[in-house]
């Protein structure tokens, strides 16, 4: 799977890091619902570091497409609700 931070770039991570990330994506959602800007500092930096840790870079040239798009580190509170879908940041992940 391709990950993008926007802003970062690219990340080849395996289906398997998607359990701690959809967990992390939860509390994203969570805080947003409940405007804790503290909560959701906290989850958008773990997502992040987590994509970060389990990836390796993406070969810059390529011109794949991104099979998920997450937010910069520096995103805001009211960007990121902006980019959440029905699934939150990472689609297709189990309730």
């Amino acid at each position: 799977m391709i990950v993008r931070i926007l802003g970062e770039g690219q990340y080849d991570l395996d289906d398997h890091a998607l359990d701690a990330l959809n967990g992390l994506d939860t509390q994203i959602e969570l805080a947003i619902e409940h405007g804790d800007e503290e909560m959701f500092r906290t989850a958008l930096d773990g997502l992040l570091a987590s994509v970060r840790s389990s990836g390796t870079h993406h070969e810059l040239d390529s011109l794949d497409e991104s099979d998920l798009i997450l937010p910069p580190g520096d995103a805001t509170l009211d960007e990121v609700r902006q980019m959440l879908g029905d699934e939150g940041l990472i689609p297709g992940r189990a309730e």
